[in-house]
């Protein structure tokens, strides 16, 4: 099977991550499988496969070259299967296939939507109206199936719910590495907090540095580390001093802190399915985190789970975490990577989006 991935770019990010990931195993299981990017992102992650990155200019004229020259390169590449994911790439996607038929190819297109908030309105019609141009729609969360259906941006015929996977052998903990993280990161005896993402609004990184603070209050040998790209001083008004509060900026080694971290902390006011939650889930971390998009379906009763935009509802599930025993912590660790290696495995998710990519094309030529 020839699959072509889209993607708005291979920027630091968890859908970008599980596209990447996706597309390597799909490659690994014999598959021929290329990539093109909208943009160029200042940090990306690694891609081993062919990418064609179109750099578009958000013009009508840029968006017309690059759709001219994604379909040149799908006219040579003659993808199968065209599988795009979030709003920008699926959307192109869109406008892309009818100039693919004039040309004589017939891929089948695949949308998925990473979030339960994609955009406003406007996205909402647009979505609805090129409706008729993609013939399937995934969601990585019940959650996110259910409001694009509500809100007619996607027929409900055409949805599907897939959520994303982890590899659990990559993120596996290891008792070693966390010893060695731990000095490296100057943890010493404290209780470290760990919370990966982008330092944007989604995130609602203050609704984190509310909660940590009341928990700083009943055990100050606590500390909380803020991985994630993006403008500090969007935290720094929200910080006092000597808050122990540590912002890593962008990190590569996410697999050493999680090791060296006691606890993963998710105060987003709206998410998908958040990768980096299962991937500290995968790790054997207790989690606190807020009932947003998919979380409580990843999370299932292997964590504490919180209502958005509460910090003291936060900073008492941190709390609860903490006072826990040492041998309940391992065993909630325990039934969170168990959890995730029952229904979150990219291996068993790559198995479904192969069956996924085959049922239509055996349905079109029975």
């Amino acid at each position: 099977m020839r699959i072509l991935y889209v993607l708005t770019s291979l920027g630091i990010g968890g859908a970008e991550k599980q596209v990447i990931d996706l597309a390597a195993r799909m490659a690994a299981r014999g598959h021929t499988v290329a990539l093109i990017a909208l943009k160029h992102a200042g940090e990306e992650w690694p891609v081993k496969l062919p990418v064609l990155r179109l750099n578009i200019r958000k013009t009508p004229l840029g968006i017309y070259r690059g759709l001219q020259f994604a379909a040149k390169f799908a006219a040579l590449f003659r993808p199968e299967i065209l599988h795009s994911h979030t709003f920008p790439a699926n959307l192109f996607t869109r406008l892309l296939k009818p100039m693919l038929r004039a040309e004589g190819h017939f891929p089948r297109v695949i949308n998925t939507i990473h979030n339960v908030d994609e955009g406003g309105w406007h996205r909402m019609f647009l979505y609805r109206a090129t409706d008729a141009r993609v013939d399937q729609v995934t969601a990585v969360s019940s959650a996110a199936a259910e409001r694009f259906v509500r809100l007619h941006a996607v027929s409900a015929g055409k949805m599907r719910v897939l959520t994303n996977g982890i590899d659990t052998e990559a993120f596996t903990p290891n008792r070693t590495r966390r010893k060695q993280a731990r000095i490296e990161m100057q943890a010493g005896g404290s209780f470290i907090w760990l919370a990966i993402g982008r330092l944007v609004p989604a995130k609602d990184y203050p609704n984190l540095l509310r909660a940590f603070a009341q928990v700083r209050n009943a055990n100050p040998k606590t500390s909380l580390w803020i991985a994630g790209e993006g403008d500090p001083m969007y935290l720094h008004h929200a910080m006092r001093e000597d808050s122990g509060v540590q912002l890593l900026g962008l990190r590569r080694d996410i697999v050493d802190l999680l090791d060296a971290a006691d606890g993963y902390a998710l105060s987003s006011a709206w998410e998908g399915m958040p990768l980096a939650l299962s991937e500290a889930m995968a790790m054997e971390k207790p989690v606190a985190a807020t009932d947003v998009g998919g979380v409580r379906e990843l999370v299932g009763d292997a964590g504490f789970v919180v209502p958005p935009h509460d910090s003291n509802a936060l900073a008492q599930a941190m709390l609860k975490a903490m006072q826990l025993t040492e041998k309940a912590r391992r065993e909630i660790g325990r039934d969170t990577r168990n959890r995730v290696q029952l229904h979150f495995s990219m291996n068993e998710k790559a198995g479904q989006w192969e069956q996924l990519y085959m049922r239509p094309m055996k349905e079109k030529n029975p």
